[in-house]
């Protein structure tokens, strides 16, 4: 690697360990990179990677028992490595917030919760510079209008819980700012952000990038997010830099087994419908016992035997700016892909019935809002308004939109977690929408729920046979003990799992194995619903793709009705046979998966697909982006005319001040909107509880 003039950071062989029960955690072994002023890069791979613990170990963020063992860290215009300055020097002290600046995953954890948003970007401010404190707070003021803070001047004496997510990490931004950073680190920055909100905070990372000559590291798991932004590419496994280049060469011409898997099984919202994903098997290597051979040899479908035999292989340059650590040339590795066939492999083909498994009609769900001591009632949350849908046996219906429009409450109404204040829900014919506690056990046989943390929804204290067998014990589905344990065992292997781990308890899986545990308990009554709620969010995108392609396999098998709640557009068009685009509670788009994602017409929904990045530069760089910089209106405050009107571009004073009636575009296409209305017959309330 080559050190260049105009380089703002330069990293070469950071290596970090960590001292746990007696052993030696090689969390980074060799991390190199290099960055340039002006420049936006990405630094991807699974978690355990080593992305993050490189960023922290540059700047000496790592604390006992973890060390920072080697490394040369150069920036421009300081001299020295910046791993040999002390923890406590002034020298450090002024480039930690100050010429290095850095953005973290989640910032109610950063935030201090007690001191006003204002105070703490003031803080970093007086921190790395000489201003007043008057000055100071006029500084802050203008970063948060810089980050796009509305009403910043009155919103500066605000506490961090007063904002949304997507504005807590403006403010984050804005904290990273505040020193005049020559260098800006976004440590998954964006991961638990909408769409919508993740496009505005990369757009604005790009731009400053761009006018200010600020060097910005994106550090994710994301391949679209990369594909869109960056400009090169490293690609981490294991604690080392397996692969980097420009980001179209890598993208279109992976060179390294671990890159070609990540980019295998990512779904991406061009994909054709009958592509299978194709997940990288088996896990990260221990840390703390690596072998004297290449790290990922254990997982790579391309292998050979000097891969074994060999050491570790190290970055060798395969055409300028493209370098790649492995023993297996570019030519071996694309006749090996050719034999085996990768590019033809389909998803399985499901049966859709004309048997209607769920109606959903005209439901609706407030929240009561209660202050003082007598919890006297001061307002609604109008969480779902007259939401209607039907799902067919065999089918998977998809529910998309931003935090906070209702797609959870949703699911919990139609598993009677609440009790809807208005419409039907319809269950195998019988009208489950009112049943006493006492009489919905039927429908709890046959309707499931898998939720977003499997760590959290499964008992620690239980072990994976018992969270399994619960429902056959209640529902009384097996009569002896053998039949019992036969079933256990038969879920196992359904959801690809060894049933000699079923005496092991929730923290001895994986992230992946645990979701595995919450399929085959919602599969254990056999039944003939399943909701699935944001199941794979927190999964590494190879434990996405062997979700996804077992919850494919699963229902072409047994024919089940699913529906698919995520934030992940991409996932949902894979996975998903019909969509409801919903936003602030109600549906403002409902029709079949293709035709949505190829022809959206409500201009939410064509904001929503614009923000979504495909992992393909060549296929961003033809995509009109469509801007939201206003974010989603409280639930409470509800719009009196059309609900996405203060946000719409084409929003007319009508919009402002009637809501629109749905209009039947198609026999299965439903759009909420003036702009067709006079295209065909607006449907009536009444008819619309129909489709």
């Amino acid at each position: 690697m080559s050190r260049q003039t105009e380089t703002g950071l330069f990293v070469q062989g950071i290596k970090t360990d960590f001292i746990t029960t007696g052993k030696r955690v090689e969390a980074v072994v060799n991390a190199s990179f290099e960055i340039h002023k002006g420049e936006l890069i990405g630094v991807v791979g699974e978690s355990g990677s080593g992305k993050s613990v490189t960023m922290m170990s540059m700047l000496q963020l790592i604390n006992p028992p973890g060390r920072v063992v080697a490394g040369d860290v150069q920036m421009s215009g300081v001299d020295g490595n910046l791993l040999s300055f002390g923890q406590e020097s002034e020298e450090l002290r002024q480039i930690r917030g100050g010429r290095i600046g850095m953005i973290f995953q989640e910032p109610m954890t950063s935030l201090n919760p007690v001191l006003s948003i204002g105070y703490q970007i003031s803080e970093t401010v007086l921190a790395h510079s000489d201003m007043t404190r008057e000055q100071a707070k006029a500084r802050a003021i203008e970063l948060m209008k810089m980050v796009r803070i509305p009403d910043a001047e009155q919103r500066y004496s605000y506490y961090p819980q007063q904002f949304s997510g997507g504005m807590r990490q403006r403010i984050m931004i804005a904290i990273a700012l505040a020193g005049n950073p020559d260098v800006l680190i976004a440590d998954e920055a964006t991961t638990a952000l909408d769409v919508t909100i993740q496009a505005q905070i990369l757009e604005m990372l790009k731009e400053m990038a761009r006018t200010q000559g600020i060097a910005v590291i994106i550090v994710t798991h994301n391949m679209g997010v990369v594909a869109r932004y960056a400009e090169r590419i490293y690609v981490m496994y294991s604690g080392s830099v397996v692969e980097t280049a420009p980001t179209r060469e890598l993208f279109h011409q992976p060179e390294h087994p671990y890159t070609i898997g990540l980019l295998n099984a990512i779904p991406r919202i061009n994909d054709p419908k009958d592509r299978v994903l194709i997940p990288i098997d088996g896990l990260l290597p221990d840390a703390a016992n690596r072998a004297s051979y290449c790290a990922f040899y254990d997982r790579c479908p391309y292998r050979q035997e000097k891969c074994r035999t060999e050491a570790v292989p190290q970055l060798k340059e395969v055409s300028p700016g493209h370098m790649t650590a492995c023993w297996l040339s570019g030519e071996e590795i694309r006749t090996a892909r050719e034999q085996m066939g990768e590019e033809n492999r389909k998803a399985p083909v499901k049966h859709i019935s004309d048997e209607v498994c769920l109606e959903v009609r005209h439901l609706s769900k407030r929240f009561a809002v209660t202050s003082g001591i007598f919890q006297r009632k001061t307002g609604s949350v109008h969480a779902l308004e007259n939401v209607s849908f039907k799902v067919h046996r065999g089918e998977t219906l998809g529910i998309v939109g931003e935090s906070g429009c209702g797609k959870s409450t949703l699911a919990r109404c139609i598993m009677r977690v609440y009790e809807p204040d208005e419409g039907e829900i319809i269950f195998n014919g019988t009208d489950i929408t009112h049943l006493k506690e006492k009489d919905l056990g039927m429908f709890r046989k046959d309707a499931a729920m898998v939720f977003q943390d499997p760590f959290s929804s499964l008992d620690p204290r239980q072990t994976a046979e018992s969270i399994v067998g619960e429902a056959l014990r209640i529902h009384g589905l097996t009569r002896t003990r053998e039949e019992y344990d036969r079933r256990v065992d038969e879920l196992f292997r359904l959801v690809e799992l060894d049933p000699e781990l079923k005496y092991r308890v929730p923290h001895e899986f994986s992230g992946g194995q645990r979701q595995r545990l919450g399929i085959a308990r919602a599969l254990a009554s056999a039944p003939k619903l399943i909701i699935f709620d944001e199941p794979i969010s927190a999964l590494d995108v190879s434990v996405q793709a062997q979700i996804i392609n077992l919850l494919e396999k699963i229902q072409a098998e047994l024919g089940l009705a699913y529906i698919f709640i995520a934030h992940d557009l991409a996932v949902v068009r894979h996975i998903s046979d019909r969509v409801i685009v919903m936003y602030l509670g109600s549906a403002a788009e409902t029709c079949p998966c293709e035709e949505l994602y190829d022809h959206p017409l409500h201009p939410y929904t064509q904001a929503l697909l614009a923000a979504v990045p495909i992992a393909d530069p060549e296929a961003e760089e033809n995509r009109e982006m469509i801007r939201l910089d206003s974010e989603i209106p409280s639930v409470m405050e509800r719009p009196t005319g059309c609900l996405f009107g203060d946000r719409c571009p084409y929003a007319t004073d009508k919009c402002r001040t009637k809501a629109p009636d749905d209009v039947q575009i198609t026999e299965d296409h439903v759009v909420t909107c003036y702009l067709y209305e006079d295209k065909t017959d607006s449907i009536s309330s009444e008819e619309g509880g129909k489709r």
